[in-house]
């Protein structure tokens, strides 16, 4: 396994285009994106299936967590979600190093409301999993876990049409719906560097996110 530590990450990390997406840094001091981000975390679906260890209630919390999002280090990534052609705000997908050492990392994302229903996620999950695991410009992971709360059904399809096959389940692994006392279980995904890429349907149509 390659000592990921004697291989620095390139900073800032690169735009990624494809499937009809661009996917982007988030900027903290643009108004349009601090009102994304906060809608997105705001959002009852989101917070239906999330909860952040920062419970941001005003814009100035919110602001505190993308600034703390962007500013992660270590080859991690926030990437803000665009549409390629008109620039529209889609969504979050974001990419965290773990460990140097082992080459792991996890994956995560949500998309606006206006924006389901036209496969978002499973088309910047797939643009994310293959910059982490096998770009250049990437950090170049051995191993990317996409961790759900287990009966999120939308999310474990996102997950293995891209390539993340279910492992199994982790016990009270999360914190249940707006509550930071009490637990649930997480359905676990993961991909590695040496998988082959998933043959997937990802143009952007209409359908299932």
């Amino acid at each position: 396994m390659t000592d990921a530590a004697i291989r620095p990450a390139p900073r800032p990390f690169p735009d990624l285009h494809g499937h009809g997406l661009r996917l982007r840094p988030w900027d903290p001091d643009s108004e349009a994106d601090l009102d994304a981000w906060c809608r997105g975390r705001a959002d009852p679906e989101y917070r239906r299936w999330n909860t952040p260890l920062s419970l941001a209630t005003d814009r100035e919390g919110a602001l505190a967590s993308l600034r703390t999002a962007v500013g992660a280090a270590d080859g991690s990534a926030a990437y803000c979600v665009t549409d390629a052609y008109t620039g529209a705000l889609l969504g979050h997908v974001g990419v965290t190093v773990v460990s140097r050492r082992m080459d792991y990392g996890l994956v995560g994302y949500w998309v606006l409301p206006e924006a389901r229903g036209r496969r978002v996620a499973v088309r910047a999950l797939a643009l994310a999993a293959r910059w982490a695991l096998t770009a250049p410009d990437g950090p170049r992971l051995h191993r990317l876990e996409l961790g759900h709360a287990a009966g999120h059904d939308a999310s474990c399809r996102v997950a293995e049409r891209c390539g993340f096959p279910a492992e199994g389940t982790l016990r009270g692994a999360m914190w249940e719906a707006g509550r930071q006392d009490a637990y649930r279980d997480v359905h676990l995904h993961a991909r590695l560097a040496t998988d082959p890429e998933p043959d997937v349907l990802l143009t952007p149509t209409p359908g299932p996110v």
